[in-house]
C-alpha cells in the first residue's frame, strides 16, 4: 500500500485490495439502501438550503446507514486560517468543546489543503498519539479507521465531514468515502451560505463596529487640536448639544474647522449610528441645488429618467450638514423652512410629502443678518437654524495653538511621504505665532505641508516657509531683503538650533557647524546670541539689533 506521507493515504490505494465479489453484501452493510436518504437530503436542500436540517439527516445515516462512531463536520475560515468544528457525534461534551483546529495540523487541515480525501488506517491512527487526541480517540480503540472528504463549492474548500469507525472491509471503506463525498457536494452551497450569513456576516459587523468605534473616536471633541481657553468653551458646547437633536448653526471664518465641529456634534449623538451627510451650498449652480438637496421624480426636467433621492432622505436616521447655507437661493430656503417645521419635504416635480427623521447641522462663514437686512436670507429661517449657535474662533485667536497645529500637520504629512519630521525651528515657529492666517486652519494645514515638502534634513527652517510668512520682523528681525541677508537669516537659525540642540555648549555646537570656537563666537555676537540662555533652558530670542 503507498503511503502519502506520514499522515494520511490516498483512498484510491484501497481499490487493488479489495475484495472482489462484494456484490452478496455479506456483511449486511448494503450501500444500495443509501439512495432514498440522499434523495431526501436533496429535498431538503432544495426546499431551504438549511444547513442545519440537512445535518441532521446526514448525521443520522453516517450513525445508523454507515455505523460510524464518530462524526463531525469542520467549517474553514479563510480569514483566521482555522479549521472549526461546526457539529458532531459521539464525542463528549469535553471533547466536543476543543473544537479548533490549526491550519497546519490534523486530518481535516490536510483535506482542506490539499482539496481530497484522506483516509488514516488503524495502525496510524494508534501510533499517531496528535492527532487521535485532535478527533477524541479512545487510547484503546486502536482499530478505528479515520477517514475525512472536503466540501468543496465553486473550486474553494469550506470545510469537511470525517468520521471514525471499524472496517474490516477496504471496498466498503472506499465506498463510504465515496458516499461521504457525495453528500458534501450536495450540501456545499447550502454550507457556503451558512459561512456567508454567520461567519462572514459577523465578521463584517465586526469591522463596521470597529470603523465606527474609529470614526466616532477621531470626531471626540477631546480629539480636536487645541489647548486654548477659547476652544474649551467650544468643546462644552459641543457635548451639551450632542445628547439632543436640536438644530444647530455653526459660525466662524472660512477654514476654522466648522465641519469638524459638525462631525464631533454627530459622532457623540444618539444617531451617531446613522448617516452624516455633508452637502455644500456654494458648491453646485442653482438650479440643481434644489434637485440635490430634495431630490426629483422621473419626468421632473429633462435627463430626469427615473426618481432620484435627495441628500435629506439620504440623511434619515441621521445628521444632515448644510455648508455655506447663507448661499441658498430664497426658494431653496422656503423648502429648507418647511423641513424644519414639518420634517418633511416634496421631492422636484413630485407633489407626496417625504417624511424623515434628521438633526441638521447648518453652518455660514457670512453674517446672516446683514444678509437679511439686504433681502437676501430669510429671517424666519434664520431664527429656525439659530436654535443653538456656536462661533468658532479664528486661529489668530488661539495662541499656542499655532503651534500644536503645526507639529500635528508636520507628523502627519511627514508620515505619508515618508519623510520624518523632528522639529520646527525656534525661528520658523516665531514667524507661524506672528501671522495672522486670514485662511485659519486650512491655511496653516496647506502651509506645513509645503514646509514638509521643502525640508530636507528632518527640520521645518524659516526659509522652508512661504514668503508671505517671511517679513523682515520675523524672519530675523531687521537682516533685510537680498541674498545676503537672507543668508544672515539662514546662519543665524543654524546656530540657534544648534546651541539649542547641544544647550549651550559651545565646543559641540561649533563641531556641528563645522567651525572653530572661536569663528563660532564672532559670528554669535554678529547676531547678538548669547550661549547663557540655552544653558538655562530658556526660550531663544534675538535680541534687538541695535
Amino acid at each position: 500500500m503507498g503511503i502519502v506521507n506520514p499522515l494520511v493515504i490516498d483512498v484510491d490505494e484501497f481499490a487493488d485490495e479489495a475484495v472482489a465479489d462484494f456484490t452478496h453484501c455479506f456483511t449486511g452493510e448494503c450501500r444500495v439502501g443509501v439512495l432514498p436518504i440522499l434523495f431526501q437530503i436533496s429535498q431538503i436542500i432544495m426546499e431551504s438550503e438549511d444547513l442545519v436540517a440537512s445535518l441532521a439527516v446526514i448525521f443520522k445515516v453516517m450513525q445508523e446507514r454507515l455505523r460510524i462512531q464518530r462524526g463531525m463536520m469542520t467549517l474553514f475560515d479563510y480569514r483566521s486560517e482555522t479549521n472549526f468544528v461546526h457539529e458532531s457525534f459521539g464525542l463528549s461534551d469535553e471533547q466536543a468543546a476543543a473544537d479548533v483546529y490549526s491550519l497546519e495540523k490534523g486530518l481535516p487541515a490536510k483535506v482542506i489543503e490539499t482539496g481530497k480525501a484522506a483516509i488514516i488506517p488503524p495502525r496510524r491512527v494508534a501510533a499517531d498519539q496528535t492527532d487521535r487526541e485532535e478527533f477524541a480517540q479512545s487510547g484503546a480503540a486502536t482499530n478505528l479507521t479515520y477517514f475525512g472528504v472536503p466540501i468543496i463549492h465553486a473550486r474553494k474548500v469550506l470545510g469537511t465531514i470525517t468520521a471514525e469507525r471499524v472496517y474490516h472491509n477496504r471496498r466498503l471503506l472506499k465506498q463510504d468515502v465515496q458516499l461521504l463525498t457525495t453528500i458534501a457536494a450536495m450540501i456545499a452551497p447550502a454550507v457556503d451560505l451558512y459561512l456567508m450569513e454567520n461567519v462572514e456576516k459577523v465578521r463584517l459587523e465586526n469591522e463596521n463596529n470597529r470603523l465606527k468605534g474609529e470614526l466616532k473616536a477621531k470626531f471626540k471633541p477631546s480629539n480636536i487640536i487645541g489647548n486654548a481657553k477659547v476652544m474649551k468653551s467650544v468643546y462644552d458646547l459641543i457635548y451639551k448639544v450632542a445628547s439632543t437633536k436640536a438644530t444647530v448653526l455653526i459660525l466662524g471664518e472660512s477654514g476654522v474647522g466648522k465641519e469638524l465641529v459638525a462631525s464631533a456634534i454627530h459622532y457623540n449623538s444618539p444617531n451617531s449610528t446613522g448617516p452624516f451627510i455633508k452637502f455644500n451650498c456654494a458648491a453646485l449652480p442653482e438650479g440643481l441645488v434644489e434637485s440635490e438637496l430634495f431630490g426629483h421624480e422621473k419626468g421632473a426636467f429633462t435627463g430626469a429618467t427615473g426618481p432620484r433621492a435627495g441628500r435629506f432622505e439620504q440623511a434619515n436616521g441621521g445628521t444632515i450638514f448644510l455648508d455655506e447655507v447663507g448661499e441658498l437661493s430664497l426658494p431653496v430656503q422656503a423648502k429648507l423652512l418647511r423641513i424644519l417645521q414639518e420634517r418633511n419635504f416634496e421631492r422636484v416635480g413630485g407633489n407626496k410629502p417625504v417624511k424623515v427623521d434628521i438633526r441638521i447641522i447648518a453652518a455660514t462663514n457670512r453674517n446672516l443678518l446683514e444678509l437679511i437686512d439686504k433681502g437676501q436670507f430669510r429671517e424666519d429661517l434664520y431664527y429656525r437654524l439659530n436654535v443653538f449657535p456656536m462661533t468658532i474662533p479664528p486661529l489668530r485667536e488661539r495662541g499656542s495653538d499655532v503651534v500644536l497645529l503645526a507639529e500635528h500637520f508636520a507628523a502627519q504629512y511627514g508620515k505619508q511621504i515618508g519623510k520624518e519630521i523632528t522639529c520646527i525651528s525656534t525661528p520658523a515657529l516665531n514667524m507661524l505665532l506672528a501671522y495672522s492666517w486670514p485662511g485659519n486652519v486650512r491655511e496653516l494645514e496647506n502651509v506645513i505641508e509645503r514646509s514638509v515638502i521643502l525640508s530636507e534634513d528632518g527640520v521645518i527652517h524659516g526659509y522652508n516657509l512661504p514668503p508671505s510668512l517671511q517679513t523682515p520682523g520675523e524672519a530675523g528681525g531687521g537682516f533685510g531683503a537680498g541674498l545676503d541677508a537672507r543668508l544672515a537669516a539662514v546662519e543665524y537659525e543654524m546656530i540657534v538650533e544648534a546651541l539649542k540642540t547641544h544647550r549651550g555648549n559651545m565646543t559641540e555646537t561649533a563641531k556641528e557647524l563645522n567651525l572653530t570656537r572661536r569663528v563660532l563666537g564672532l559670528r554669535m555676537d554678529r547676531h547678538n546670541i548669547s550661549y547663557r540662555a540655552f544653558r538655562r533652558g530658556e526660550r531663544v530670542e534675538r535680541e534687538a539689533a541695535e
